[in-house]
Protein backbone atom coordinates (compact mmCIF):
# COMPACT_ATOMS: atom_id res chain seq x y z
CA UNK A 1 0.00 0.00 0.00
CA UNK A 2 1.29 3.47 -0.85
CA UNK A 3 2.74 5.52 1.96
CA UNK A 4 1.18 8.97 2.30
CA UNK A 5 3.04 11.97 3.67
CA UNK A 6 4.55 15.41 3.08
CA UNK A 7 8.13 14.25 2.46
CA UNK A 8 9.29 15.95 -0.75
CA UNK A 9 12.61 14.11 -0.52
CA UNK A 10 10.87 10.75 -0.55
CA UNK A 11 8.76 11.70 -3.58
CA UNK A 12 11.89 12.98 -5.35
CA UNK A 13 13.79 9.75 -4.70
CA UNK A 14 11.02 7.60 -6.18
CA UNK A 15 10.73 9.85 -9.24
CA UNK A 16 14.49 9.89 -9.84
CA UNK A 17 14.45 6.09 -9.67
CA UNK A 18 11.89 6.02 -12.51
CA UNK A 19 8.86 5.26 -10.36
CA UNK A 20 5.55 7.15 -10.25
CA UNK A 21 3.95 8.93 -7.27
CA UNK A 22 0.79 10.85 -6.43
CA UNK A 23 1.20 14.63 -6.24
CA UNK A 24 -1.16 17.45 -5.17
CA UNK A 25 -2.08 20.40 -7.34
CA UNK A 26 -4.64 23.15 -6.96
CA UNK A 27 -6.85 21.37 -9.53
CA UNK A 28 -6.80 17.60 -8.81
CA UNK A 29 -4.18 15.10 -7.64
CA UNK A 30 -1.83 13.87 -10.37
CA UNK A 31 -0.04 10.58 -11.03
CA UNK A 32 3.46 11.84 -11.76
CA UNK A 33 6.52 10.40 -13.47
CA UNK A 34 9.60 11.72 -15.23
CA UNK A 35 8.24 13.20 -18.47
CA UNK A 36 11.59 12.65 -20.24
CA UNK A 37 11.76 8.96 -19.31
CA UNK A 38 9.62 6.79 -21.60
CA UNK A 39 9.67 3.88 -19.14
CA UNK A 40 8.25 6.12 -16.39
CA UNK A 41 5.61 7.45 -18.79
CA UNK A 42 4.65 3.88 -19.73
CA UNK A 43 4.27 3.17 -16.03
CA UNK A 44 1.75 6.04 -15.76
CA UNK A 45 -0.33 4.58 -18.59
CA UNK A 46 -0.15 1.10 -17.04
CA UNK A 47 -1.14 2.18 -13.52
CA UNK A 48 -4.10 4.21 -14.80
CA UNK A 49 -5.03 1.68 -17.50
CA UNK A 50 -5.10 4.75 -19.74
CA UNK A 51 -5.20 4.39 -23.54
CA UNK A 52 -1.99 5.50 -25.22
CA UNK A 53 -3.91 7.76 -27.64
CA UNK A 54 -4.88 10.09 -24.75
CA UNK A 55 -1.99 12.58 -24.25
CA UNK A 56 -0.58 13.65 -20.89
CA UNK A 57 0.04 17.06 -19.32
CA UNK A 58 3.62 18.01 -18.47
CA UNK A 59 4.28 20.01 -15.28
CA UNK A 60 7.22 22.25 -14.51
CA UNK A 61 7.85 25.16 -12.13
CA UNK A 62 8.45 28.22 -14.35
CA UNK A 63 7.80 29.77 -17.73
CA UNK A 64 11.56 29.86 -18.28
CA UNK A 65 11.77 26.07 -17.98
CA UNK A 66 8.86 25.65 -20.39
CA UNK A 67 11.16 27.09 -23.04
CA UNK A 68 13.39 24.01 -22.68
CA UNK A 69 10.58 21.72 -23.83
CA UNK A 70 8.78 23.70 -26.56
CA UNK A 71 10.00 25.25 -29.80
CA UNK A 72 7.87 28.37 -29.72
CA UNK A 73 5.64 30.31 -27.33
CA UNK A 74 3.12 32.55 -29.13
CA UNK A 75 2.65 36.05 -27.75
CA UNK A 76 -0.86 35.25 -26.51
CA UNK A 77 0.43 32.12 -24.76
CA UNK A 78 3.21 34.07 -23.09
CA UNK A 79 0.76 36.72 -21.92
CA UNK A 80 -1.52 34.05 -20.43
CA UNK A 81 1.39 32.30 -18.72
CA UNK A 82 2.78 35.52 -17.27
CA UNK A 83 -0.65 36.45 -15.93
CA UNK A 84 -1.98 33.10 -14.71
CA UNK A 85 0.96 30.84 -13.81
CA UNK A 86 1.29 29.27 -11.40
CA UNK A 87 -2.36 28.38 -11.87
CA UNK A 88 -5.05 26.14 -13.40
CA UNK A 89 -4.17 26.75 -17.05
CA UNK A 90 -2.47 24.35 -19.48
CA UNK A 91 -1.00 25.61 -22.76
CA UNK A 92 -0.77 23.42 -25.86
CA UNK A 93 2.55 24.32 -27.52
CA UNK A 94 4.82 22.83 -30.22
CA UNK A 95 7.14 20.37 -28.51
CA UNK A 96 10.88 19.83 -28.71
CA UNK A 97 12.21 16.34 -29.41
CA UNK A 98 13.24 16.05 -25.74
CA UNK A 99 9.56 15.32 -24.93
CA UNK A 100 8.88 11.67 -25.89
CA UNK A 101 6.14 11.10 -28.44
CA UNK A 102 4.55 8.77 -25.88
CA UNK A 103 3.72 11.80 -23.71
CA UNK A 104 1.89 13.57 -26.54
CA UNK A 105 0.40 10.42 -28.14
CA UNK A 106 2.43 11.19 -31.25
CA UNK A 107 1.13 14.74 -31.60
CA UNK A 108 3.50 17.60 -32.39
CA UNK A 109 2.26 19.74 -29.47
CA UNK A 110 2.70 19.18 -25.74
CA UNK A 111 0.25 20.22 -23.03
CA UNK A 112 2.27 21.97 -20.33
CA UNK A 113 1.60 24.03 -17.21
CA UNK A 114 2.96 25.39 -13.92
CA UNK A 115 0.73 24.15 -11.07
CA UNK A 116 -0.12 26.34 -8.09
CA UNK A 117 0.64 24.15 -5.09
CA UNK A 118 3.56 24.85 -2.73
CA UNK A 119 4.57 21.20 -2.16
CA UNK A 120 4.53 20.30 -5.85
CA UNK A 121 6.30 23.52 -6.87
CA UNK A 122 9.02 22.73 -4.33
CA UNK A 123 9.24 19.18 -5.69
CA UNK A 124 9.49 20.43 -9.29
CA UNK A 125 12.21 22.91 -8.35
CA UNK A 126 14.22 20.07 -6.81
CA UNK A 127 14.11 17.94 -9.98
CA UNK A 128 16.12 18.29 -13.18
CA UNK A 129 13.22 17.01 -15.30
CA UNK A 130 9.54 17.92 -15.73
CA UNK A 131 6.72 15.64 -14.59
CA UNK A 132 4.05 14.06 -16.75
CA UNK A 133 1.01 13.91 -14.49
CA UNK A 134 -2.55 13.03 -15.52
CA UNK A 135 -5.16 12.73 -12.78
CA UNK A 136 -4.28 10.02 -10.24
CA UNK A 137 -7.28 7.75 -10.75
CA UNK A 138 -8.15 4.70 -12.84
CA UNK A 139 -8.83 5.88 -16.38
CA UNK A 140 -12.34 7.24 -16.86
CA UNK A 141 -13.23 7.35 -13.15
CA UNK A 142 -13.82 10.39 -10.93
CA UNK A 143 -10.71 12.54 -10.50
CA UNK A 144 -9.15 12.57 -7.00
CA UNK A 145 -9.11 15.71 -4.87
CA UNK A 146 -7.44 14.32 -1.71
CA UNK A 147 -4.44 12.10 -1.05
CA UNK A 148 -6.78 9.50 0.45
CA UNK A 149 -8.68 9.29 -2.85
CA UNK A 150 -5.39 8.42 -4.57
CA UNK A 151 -4.38 5.87 -1.93
CA UNK A 152 -7.80 4.21 -2.05
CA UNK A 153 -7.69 3.77 -5.83
CA UNK A 154 -4.03 3.33 -6.75
CA UNK A 155 -2.35 2.58 -3.43
CA UNK A 156 -1.45 -0.99 -4.36
CA UNK A 157 0.37 0.12 -7.50
CA UNK A 158 2.39 3.16 -6.42
CA UNK A 159 4.89 3.65 -3.57
CA UNK A 160 4.06 7.17 -2.35
CA UNK A 161 1.43 9.91 -2.33
CA UNK A 162 2.57 13.42 -1.49
CA UNK A 163 -0.20 14.78 0.72
CA UNK A 164 -0.95 18.44 0.11
CA UNK A 165 -4.45 18.47 1.59
CA UNK A 166 -7.71 18.90 -0.34
CA UNK A 167 -7.39 20.52 -3.76
CA UNK A 168 -8.32 24.18 -3.75
CA UNK A 169 -10.12 24.22 -7.12
CA UNK A 170 -11.25 20.62 -7.62
CA UNK A 171 -11.53 20.71 -11.44
CA UNK A 172 -8.81 19.93 -13.96
CA UNK A 173 -6.98 22.79 -15.63
CA UNK A 174 -8.36 24.68 -18.61
CA UNK A 175 -6.44 23.78 -21.79
CA UNK A 176 -5.74 26.41 -24.47
CA UNK A 177 -4.02 25.89 -27.80
CA UNK A 178 -3.28 28.34 -30.58
CA UNK A 179 -4.71 27.59 -34.02
CA UNK A 180 -3.25 30.00 -36.54
CA UNK A 181 -2.09 32.02 -33.56
CA UNK A 182 -5.61 32.40 -32.16
CA UNK A 183 -6.40 31.14 -28.62
CA UNK A 184 -8.58 28.01 -28.71
CA UNK A 185 -10.04 26.26 -25.65
CA UNK A 186 -9.66 22.49 -25.90
CA UNK A 187 -10.87 21.69 -22.39
CA UNK A 188 -13.01 23.74 -20.02
CA UNK A 189 -11.56 23.73 -16.52
CA UNK A 190 -10.43 25.61 -13.46
CA UNK A 191 -10.28 29.03 -15.15
CA UNK A 192 -13.53 30.57 -16.33
CA UNK A 193 -13.73 31.75 -19.94
CA UNK A 194 -14.51 35.25 -18.69
CA UNK A 195 -11.15 35.38 -16.90
CA UNK A 196 -9.29 34.27 -20.00
CA UNK A 197 -11.00 36.65 -22.43
CA UNK A 198 -10.13 39.50 -20.10
CA UNK A 199 -6.46 38.64 -20.73
CA UNK A 200 -6.33 37.73 -24.44
CA UNK A 201 -9.69 38.69 -25.93
CA UNK A 202 -12.15 36.42 -27.76
CA UNK A 203 -11.64 32.65 -27.61
CA UNK A 204 -12.74 29.77 -29.80
CA UNK A 205 -14.15 26.84 -27.78
CA UNK A 206 -13.62 23.41 -29.37
CA UNK A 207 -15.96 20.42 -29.08
CA UNK A 208 -14.76 18.35 -26.13
CA UNK A 209 -16.28 15.01 -27.13
CA UNK A 210 -13.93 13.10 -29.40
CA UNK A 211 -12.41 9.65 -29.82
CA UNK A 212 -9.25 11.19 -31.29
CA UNK A 213 -8.20 13.81 -28.73
CA UNK A 214 -5.74 16.57 -29.63
CA UNK A 215 -5.32 17.46 -25.95
CA UNK A 216 -5.79 15.68 -22.60
CA UNK A 217 -9.29 15.30 -21.18
CA UNK A 218 -11.25 15.51 -24.45
CA UNK A 219 -12.77 12.01 -24.50
CA UNK A 220 -16.57 11.94 -24.52
CA UNK A 221 -16.90 9.48 -21.61
CA UNK A 222 -14.76 10.42 -18.62
CA UNK A 223 -14.85 11.40 -14.92
CA UNK A 224 -17.65 8.82 -14.45
CA UNK A 225 -18.79 7.06 -11.28
CA UNK A 226 -19.77 3.38 -11.33
CA UNK A 227 -23.44 4.21 -10.69
CA UNK A 228 -25.73 5.28 -13.57
CA UNK A 229 -25.99 9.08 -13.73
CA UNK A 230 -29.02 10.99 -15.06
CA UNK A 231 -28.65 14.69 -15.79
CA UNK A 232 -31.31 17.29 -15.04
CA UNK A 233 -31.57 20.75 -16.52
CA UNK A 234 -31.91 23.57 -13.94
CA UNK A 235 -35.48 23.40 -12.61
CA UNK A 236 -36.15 19.93 -14.08
CA UNK A 237 -37.43 17.21 -11.74
CA UNK A 238 -36.52 13.50 -11.78
CA UNK A 239 -39.17 11.28 -13.32
CA UNK A 240 -38.75 8.27 -11.03
CA UNK A 241 -37.25 8.05 -7.54
CA UNK A 242 -37.10 5.53 -4.69
CA UNK A 243 -35.11 4.86 -1.52
CA UNK A 244 -32.03 3.92 -3.58
CA UNK A 245 -32.00 7.10 -5.67
CA UNK A 246 -29.28 9.69 -5.07
CA UNK A 247 -29.05 13.37 -5.91
CA UNK A 248 -26.17 15.73 -6.69
CA UNK A 249 -27.78 19.16 -6.60
CA UNK A 250 -26.61 22.74 -6.99
CA UNK A 251 -28.41 24.75 -4.29
CA UNK A 252 -31.17 22.74 -2.63
CA UNK A 253 -32.34 19.11 -2.41
CA UNK A 254 -34.66 17.54 -4.95
CA UNK A 255 -38.16 16.51 -3.81
CA UNK A 256 -38.83 12.81 -3.34
CA UNK A 257 -35.20 11.72 -2.91
CA UNK A 258 -34.16 10.83 0.69
CA UNK A 259 -32.12 13.71 2.11
CA UNK A 260 -29.42 11.30 3.27
CA UNK A 261 -28.91 10.37 -0.38
CA UNK A 262 -28.39 13.96 -1.59
CA UNK A 263 -25.39 16.28 -1.56
CA UNK A 264 -25.65 20.04 -2.20
CA UNK A 265 -22.73 21.46 -4.17
CA UNK A 266 -23.26 25.02 -2.91
CA UNK A 267 -26.18 26.16 -0.78
CA UNK A 268 -25.20 29.75 -1.62
CA UNK A 269 -25.28 29.12 -5.36
CA UNK A 270 -21.51 29.70 -5.70
CA UNK A 271 -20.23 27.96 -8.84
CA UNK A 272 -16.63 28.12 -7.56
CA UNK A 273 -17.63 26.24 -4.39
CA UNK A 274 -19.64 23.81 -6.52
CA UNK A 275 -16.62 23.11 -8.71
CA UNK A 276 -14.44 22.46 -5.67
CA UNK A 277 -16.95 19.95 -4.28
CA UNK A 278 -17.91 18.20 -7.53
CA UNK A 279 -15.58 15.21 -7.68
CA UNK A 280 -15.51 14.56 -3.93
CA UNK A 281 -19.32 14.57 -3.79
CA UNK A 282 -19.66 12.32 -6.86
CA UNK A 283 -17.28 9.91 -5.16
CA UNK A 284 -19.30 9.98 -1.91
CA UNK A 285 -22.53 9.22 -3.76
CA UNK A 286 -20.84 6.47 -5.75
CA UNK A 287 -19.91 4.77 -2.47
CA UNK A 288 -23.50 4.75 -1.17
CA UNK A 289 -25.86 1.78 -1.82
CA UNK A 290 -27.65 3.61 -4.65
CA UNK A 291 -28.97 2.31 -7.95
CA UNK A 292 -28.84 5.66 -9.75
CA UNK A 293 -27.86 9.30 -9.26
CA UNK A 294 -29.65 12.40 -10.55
CA UNK A 295 -27.26 15.29 -11.12
CA UNK A 296 -28.36 18.88 -11.69
CA UNK A 297 -26.59 20.95 -14.31
CA UNK A 298 -25.41 24.40 -13.16
CA UNK A 299 -25.99 27.79 -14.76
CA UNK A 300 -23.79 27.79 -17.86
CA UNK A 301 -21.52 30.65 -16.77
CA UNK A 302 -18.13 30.99 -15.10
CA UNK A 303 -16.88 27.66 -13.72
CA UNK A 304 -20.43 26.35 -14.14
CA UNK A 305 -19.50 25.60 -17.77
CA UNK A 306 -16.64 23.33 -16.70
CA UNK A 307 -18.77 21.60 -14.04
CA UNK A 308 -21.45 20.93 -16.67
CA UNK A 309 -18.80 19.59 -19.05
CA UNK A 310 -17.67 17.06 -16.42
CA UNK A 311 -21.25 16.08 -15.55
CA UNK A 312 -22.15 15.52 -19.19
CA UNK A 313 -19.20 13.19 -19.59
CA UNK A 314 -20.09 11.38 -16.38
CA UNK A 315 -23.71 10.87 -17.47
CA UNK A 316 -26.27 11.91 -20.03
CA UNK A 317 -27.21 15.40 -21.22
CA UNK A 318 -30.66 16.84 -21.96
CA UNK A 319 -32.71 13.65 -22.32
CA UNK A 320 -30.54 11.75 -19.86
CA UNK A 321 -33.22 11.63 -17.16
CA UNK A 322 -34.90 9.07 -19.41
CA UNK A 323 -31.77 7.09 -20.31
CA UNK A 324 -29.20 5.25 -18.14
CA UNK A 325 -25.44 5.76 -18.31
Amino acid sequence: MAKTGMDIGAAKAFLEAGDVVGIPTETVYGLAGNALNSDAVLRIFAVKNRPSFDPLIVHTDSLEKVGQYVTHIPDAARKLAQTVWPGPLTLLLPKRDTIPDLVTSGLSSVAIRVPNHPLTLALLRSLDFPLAAPSANPFGYISPTTAQHVADQLGNQIPYVLDGGPCGIGLESTIIGFENGLPTVYRLGGMALEQLTAIVGPLTVRDHSTSNPKAPGMLSSHYAPRKPVFLLQPGEQPDSVDSQTGGLVFREPLPGIPLDNQLVLSANGDVVEAAKNLFAYLRQLDNLPLTRIYAQLLPNEGLGRAVNDRLKRAGWSDRSAKSPL
